[in-house]
C-alpha cells in the first residue's frame, strides 16, 4: 500500500479535478459510515422500548458495529493492496445495504445485532479507501489538510442522525430510519461505481503483493515498540467522541435534563457541525513533528477534563456547552494521522494507517461496551448513571494519553516529511 509520504503522480488540472471528484464519491461512502456509527444516540429510546433493552445491551448494539468495522480494517488494507481501492469498496459496501434491510425487518434484538455486524463489515473500507486515495493521488505536504477536509465532510453523516433522524423516528419508527439510511447507502455505492476509477500509477504497474507478504507487513508493525503507544491512544480519542455523540448524548439529555427527542437531535446537529468545522481547521494548523506529540497529549488531557465536568452534572446548559466545546477540541485527531505518517518508514505507512484505523474503531466498540456495562452497574454502586459513564470515558482518555507519552517513542524518519 503506498504511503502518504509518496509524492504521488504529477497531475494536470484536469487530472486534479478528476481526483477530487473521485475523492468526493469515496467520501460519500464514508459519510454514510459516519451516519451508521452514530444512530444509537437517537434510536436508543425507541429500541429500548421495543426490545426491552438494558443499558448494557444498548452499549452492545452501539459497539458491535464498531467491532465489526475495526476487526476488518487489516483485511480491508490487504484487499486494497491486492485488488485496489475501487474493487474493495464496491465488494464490501453492499453488505451495508443488506444489513440495513435486515435491521429494518428484525423481529428480535439478536437479528438486529446481526444487521449491525453486516453494516459494520460493509462500511469497514469506507474511510481507509479515502485515506489511501489521498496518499496515492495528492502531495504528501497536503495530507493532513485534505484528510481533515474528508473527516469534516464525513460529518454530514452525523447531521443525518441528528434532528432529521429524530423527526423520521417520531413520524414513523426506528425501522424507517434503517430504510432511509439503507437507500442513501445504495446511492453512495452507485456513485462510487459510476465515478471512481482505479488510478494508474506505480502501485498498479508491477506485480501485486502476495497475501502472505501483506500479512507479514502488518505483523512487522507490532515488532516496533512505539506502535503500542500509538495504538493505545488511537483506541480512545475518537472512541470518546463517537461514544458521546453516537450513544450517550441522547439518553443523557432525555433522562438527565428532560429534553425531547427532537431537542436532543438539535444538540446532536450542533455537535456534528462543530466537529465538521474543527477537523479541517486543525488540519490546516498541524504543529509539525517538533511539538505535535506534546500537543496531542495536552489536547487529550483537556478532553478528559471536559468529560469529568460533564460527569459532575453542572446543569443542562453546562452539559450542552461542554459537549459543544469538546466537539471543537476533537479536531486534534487529525494530528494523530500525521503522527502515524511520520512515525514509520515510507514503505510501512499505509499499513500503519490501516492498523491505526483498526485501533480507533475497535476502541469505539470497547468503550461503548465498557460504558454500557458501567451504566448498568452504576445503580448498584449508588452512583448516577451518567456520572459513571462520563467519568469512565475521562479515565480511559487519561490512560491512553499516559501510554502514548510514556511508552517508547518513534525514531525520527528522515525520509518522511512532517
Amino acid at each position: 500500500m503506498p504511503s502518504p509520504s509518496d509524492p504521488g503522480p504529477a497531475s494536470s488540472p484536469a487530472a486534479a479535478r478528476a481526483n477530487w471528484l473521485m475523492l468526493l464519491a469515496l467520501t460519500g461512502g464514508f459519510t454514510l459510515s459516519q451516519a451508521w456509527r452514530t444512530i444509537a444516540a437517537i434510536m436508543a429510546p425507541a429500541l429500548q422500548h421495543d426490545f426491552a433493552l438494558s443499558t448494557q445491551q444498548l452499549g452492545l448494539f452501539a459497539g458491535i458495529f464498531h467491532f465489526a468495522f475495526g476487526a476488518l480494517q487489516l483485511a480491508m488494507g490487504v484487499g486494497i493492496d491486492l485488488h485496489g481501492v475501487r474493487r474493495t469498496v464496491l465488494a464490501a459496501f453492499p453488505l451495508t445495504i443488506a444489513g440495513a434491510a435486515l435491521s429494518a425487518l428484525a423481529p428480535s434484538f439478536t437479528l438486529l445485532l446481526v444487521g449491525q455486524v453486516l453494516i459494520g463489515i460493509g462500511c469497514a473500507p469506507a474511510f481507509l479507501v479515502c485515506t489511501v486515495f489521498i496518499a496515492r493521488q495528492f502531495p504528501a505536504a497536503r495530507f493532513a489538510a485534505i484528510n481533515g477536509i474528508v473527516l469534516g465532510l464525513g460529518g454530514v453523516g452525523m447531521l443525518l442522525t441528528g434532528t432529521p433522524l429524530a423527526w423520521l423516528i417520531e413520524a414513523s419508527s426506528w425501522r424507517g430510519g434503517f430504510v432511509a439510511l439503507g437507500v442513501l447507502s445504495a446511492l453512495a455505492w452507485l456513485a462510487i461505481w459510476w465515478l471512481v476509477r482505479e488510478p494508474a500509477g506505480p502501485s498498479h504497474d508491477g506485480p501485486h503483493e502476495t497475501l502472505a507478504g501483506a500479512l507479514r507487513g502488518f505483523v512487522a508493525l507490532f515488532a516496533m515498540p512505539h506502535t503500542w503507544g500509538i495504538v493505545a491512544l488511537g483506541a480512545v480519542t475518537y472512541a470518546a467522541f463517537v461514544t458521546l455523540r453516537g450513544l450517550w448524548l441522547g439518553p443523557m439529555l432525555l433522562e438527565r435534563h428532560g429534553f425531547s427527542l427532537v431537542q436532543a437531535g438539535n444538540v446532536a446537529i450542533a455537535i456534528s457541525l462543530a466537529s465538521m468545522v474543527a477537523l479541517p481547521l486543525f488540519g490546516r494548523f498541524d504543529p509539525g513533528a517538533g511539538t505535535r506529540r506534546r500537543t496531542i497529549v495536552a489536547m487529550t488531557l483537556v478532553c478528559a477534563a471536559v468529560f469529568a465536568l460533564v460527569a459532575a452534572n453542572l446543569g443542562a446548559a453546562f452539559d450542552v456547552g461542554l459537549s459543544l466545546a469538546y466537539s471543537l477540541l476533537t479536531g486534534f485527531i487529525v494530528y494523530q494521522y500525521a503522527d502515524v505518517r511520520a512515525a514509520y518508514p515510507a514503505a510501512m505507512t499505509g499499513r500503519a494507517l490501516a492498523l491505526f484505523t483498526m485501533a480507533m474503531f475497535l476502541g469505539v466498540a470497547l468503550m461503548q461496551w465498557v460504558t454500557g456495562a458501567v451504566a448498568t452497574a452504576a445503580s448498584g454502586w449508588h452512583v448516577p448513571t451518567y456520572a459513571a459513564v462520563m467519568g469512565t470515558i475521562a479515565a480511559m482518555l487519561v490512560a491512553g494519553a499516559a501510554a502514548f507519552a510514556w511508552l517508547p517513542q518513534p525514531p525520527k524518519q528522515p525520509t518522511s516529511p512532517t
